[in-house]
């Protein structure tokens, strides 16, 4: 596998795109590979707390590979991308998009599958659908309105405008905005706050937001209390070493 490396690292899994020389387009081989890792990592919850999605060199993923779509490059099915990212979307452990450079269209809907998204100062995201004649497919027209509201996913969709990294945070496009001379050792400090953390938690948590999204509060409350996964095979060790310090 070349299009996407995968690198674990004290129970984090980090994939990279990487045809740094097309700014990682995304071609079918790409979307082959990232479901391969994908499934995989499915599986691999005992080993892996945090998925990371990132970009090879000067950016994050340029969006799909339109000469690939010159070429007649087709997919295995005729889903095969939306599919893809939608598993991105639903691995049980918390996925981090972090995006540096550019992050168009494809790219954008690539890192709207990730429960976080980090950019960097230099991000440039934007939705360029209308400036091709094409209509998304893989998920923009939903969760692009669903993280920024209607109203400012109009205006990216609409005007094919940039956004870069301190607007994207101010719109709640992005979740956190590091510099970008800092980038990786913020990244890697966030990933490590996240698996200090219960990993029974973070899946549970992300299942239970999963399962309940657009339920009424009350549908929603009663999934909540009757659903739960309740404690973690970890609670009792955490609680346990939090009287011993408090002592």
């Amino acid at each position: 596998m070349q299009n996407v490396l995968r690198q674990d690292r004290n129970g984090a899994a980090y994939l990279t795109l990487n045809r740094p020389d097309k700014l990682n387009a995304l071609n079918i081989a790409t979307f082959r590979e990232l479901r391969d890792h994908v499934d995989r990592l499915a599986d691999e919850t005992d080993r892996i707390g945090v998925v990371v999605v990132r970009g090879a060199g000067k950016a994050f993923c340029a969006g799909n590979d339109l000469a690939g779509i010159a070429a007649g490059d087709r997919p295995p099915t005729p889903f095969f991308q939306s599919e893809t990212i939608e598993k991105l979307a639903n691995l049980p452990q918390p996925v981090i998009t972090a995006v540096h450079g550019h992050c168009y269209t494809g790219g954008l809907e690539l890192a709207l599958a990730g429960d976080l998204i980090v950019a960097s100062q230099n991000a440039k995201f934007g939705d360029t659908h209308a400036r091709w004649a094409l209509t998304p497919v893989w998920g923009m027209s939903q969760r692009l309105p669903r993280r920024v509201g209607p109203a400012a996913a109009r205006r990216m969709m609409f005007t094919c405008r940039t956004v870069a990294g301190a607007e994207a945070l101010s719109i709640g496009l992005a979740d956190y905005c590091f510099a970008d001379a800092g980038f990786d050792q913020e990244l890697d400090a966030l990933v490590d706050e996240m698996l200090a953390l219960s990993w029974f938690s973070h899946r549970a948590n992300k299942k239970l937001m999963m399962d309940t999204d657009g339920l009424p509060l009350s549908a929603g409350l009663a999934h909540e209390i009757y659903k739960s996964a309740g404690r973690g095979p970890d609670s009792e060790a955490r609680i346990a070493a939090f009287m011993a310090r408090a002592k």
